[in-house]
């Protein structure tokens, strides 16, 4: 991205990715397991679905849609298992979740990280394309490059690459390379959720007093934004690259807590376009590291996550639009934007809320930052 690049987007009302699978979806997968369907059947079930949803969001006045992610099973795993060199393996323990715990799936490093030009998210967008009005654009949503130097993942690293920074430009070139062939296909919008930051607001809270453990953290951190803008440097204008930082998101459970203070700095070193943050309850802090977040960047738009996806109760419309202009104390109002607060189902198990509702709170998001913003 250049200095002189026009962002549209993050819009001043968003989307963020993920919403809930109907009750046919569910049963496709489990059908699919069981041998009684085919993958075709299964994918035409899916792009059926896809285009009631792209359909319902373009009725509620989104000026872009996502295909709430009807093409996965994980928010991020399924991405991850069809780059080259990245395979699925059994972890044996589930993400311990703030009242739950998930499948035990994950991801292990097999060979030289590379994109994979057969990815078959590429077929998934190129439909989800087609179904889409040309005066709404899509986005594509897609897992950050630090979800592969997380949680084991990274272990075998060394079977394939002589250094660490070896195996990090690989990952960083991967996902540049997966983002150019997305462009290539008609993608102007890419969002790249990421847990990472939020993990690292516990951790060096938890290590504060243990310095080797600590570092380690720092580490990770410091390596997350040379990954990242490496990914970034260079990719066309026109392409509007954001990122939703999320803390966890399962059956209307959490993973992690704390204020973004800890992370503000490094957050204000990424070179995206727009990030969503998570802002739906105390567990996020007050809105003081957003100026360090933001860092004065005049074309960076911070889209306030401000209405829970987890709830299906109706937040006060007038306590958020109080919310927001707080936050337009400490970053001007023109960089800031309105979205839930993470999507609606980051695994296919989803929230604990119905289809109406989560249509109510998007149709929520839209009313209040056309109050907020009235050339939104």
């Amino acid at each position: 991205m250049t200095e002189t690049t026009l962002i549209q987007y993050p819009n001043r009302y968003d989307v963020v990715g993920s919403l809930l699978r109907p009750a046919d979806l569910k049963q496709a997968h489990k059908d699919l397991a069981a041998g009684k369907i085919t993958a075709a059947e299964l994918t035409e079930i899916q792009r059926k679905e896809t285009k009631r949803i792209v359909e319902k969001q373009v009725a509620l006045g989104f000026k872009d849609v996502t295909d709430g992610e009807f093409n996965r099973s994980w928010w991020h795993l399924d991405f991850l298992w069809n780059l080259t060199g990245v395979d699925k393996y059994d972890y044996h323990k589930s993400y311990k979740f703030k009242g739950d715990t998930t499948r035990t799936d994950n991801v292990e490093i097999t060979g030289k990280v590379a994109a994979n030009p057969d990815h078959p998210f590429y077929d998934s967008f190129k439909y989800l394309q087609a179904i889409t009005p040309a005066d709404v654009r899509v986005k594509q949503t897609i897992p950050s490059p630090t979800m592969l130097f997380r949680d084991n993942r990274s272990d075998r690293w060394n079977e394939f690459y002589e250094t660490w920074d070896a195996y990090l430009a690989d990952v960083a070139q991967a996902y540049h390379d997966t983002a150019l062939h997305f462009y290539d296909l008609g993608c102007r919008y890419l969002q790249i959720d990421d847990t990472t930051w939020a993990f690292l607001i516990s951790k060096l809270n938890e290590t504060k007093d243990q310095v080797d453990e600590h570092a380690k953290y720092v580490k990770l951190a410091e390596d997350g934004v040379r990954v990242i803008n490496a990914f970034l440097k260079d990719l066309p204008e026109d392409l509007t690259v954001a990122t939703h930082i999320c803390r966890g998101n399962f059956k209307s459970t959490y993973l992690f807590s704390g204020s973004y203070d800890d992370v503000a700095d490094y957050l204000g070193q990424l070179n995206y376009d727009g990030l969503f943050l998570e802002y739906d309850n105390e567990r996020a802090g007050s809105f003081a590291p957003l100026a360090r977040i933001w860092n004065n960047a005049p074309k960076k738009r911070l889209v306030l996550g401000l209405i829970t996806s987890k709830f299906p109760e109706l937040e006060d419309k007038d306590a958020v639009i109080a919310r927001i202009q707080d936050a337009a104390k400490v970053v001007p109002l023109e960089n800031l934007a309105l979205s839930t607060q993470c999507g609606f189902a980051s695994t296919e198990e989803g929230n604990q809320l119905t289809e109406d509702q989560q249509w109510a709170k998007l149709t929520l998001v839209k009313e209040i930052a056309e109050t907020v913003w009235p050339e939104a």
